[in-house]
C-alpha cells in the first residue's frame, strides 16, 4: 500500500494502523535504521505501525490476527464495526486544460 513516499506491506486507512512484516534481514544494521526511520514517518502522519516476524507468522497466526484485531477495534473482545476510510479531495494533478482533451478512443 502506498503511503507518502513509502510502501507499507499491508494497511487499514480507516484505522490508520499500517502492519509490516519482516524477516531476519531487518533485525540489525541498516535494515533496522530504515525500519524506524519509516515507522517515526509514519507515525508523525497519525498512523499506528505493527510489525512482526515472518516466523510469527508462520508459527503463530492467531497471535497475529489477534494483535491485528485488537489494533483494529481497540480490544481482542470488541464488536466489529465497518470501517470507513474519509477520502480526502485533493487537486487533480492533470492541468485543466489537458483534463477535457479528446479522446482518440471515443472517436475525439
Amino acid at each position: 500500500m502506498p503511503i507518502g513516499r513509502y510502501v507499507a506491506d499491508f494497511a487499514c486507512m480507516a484505522a490508520r494502523v499500517v502492519i509490516e512484516l519482516d524477516g531476519s534481514q531487518h533485525a540489525t544494521g541498516p535494515h533496522q535504521i530504515r525500519d524506524e526511520r519509516r515507522t517515526r514517518w509514519f507515525e508523525s502522519e497519525g498512523y499506528r505501525v505493527i510489525r512482526f516476524w515472518n516466523n510469527d507468522l508462520s508459527n503463530n497466526i492467531d497471535g497475529v490476527l489477534d494483535t491485528v484485531y485488537e489494533a483494529l477495534y481497540g480490544s481482542r473482545d470488541a464488536e466489529t464495526r465497518p470501517l470507513k476510510h474519509k477520502r480526502h479531495r485533493r487537486h487533480h494533478p492533470t492541468p485543466a486544460r489537458f483534463a477535457r482533451r479528446p479522446s482518440p478512443s471515443r472517436g475525439g
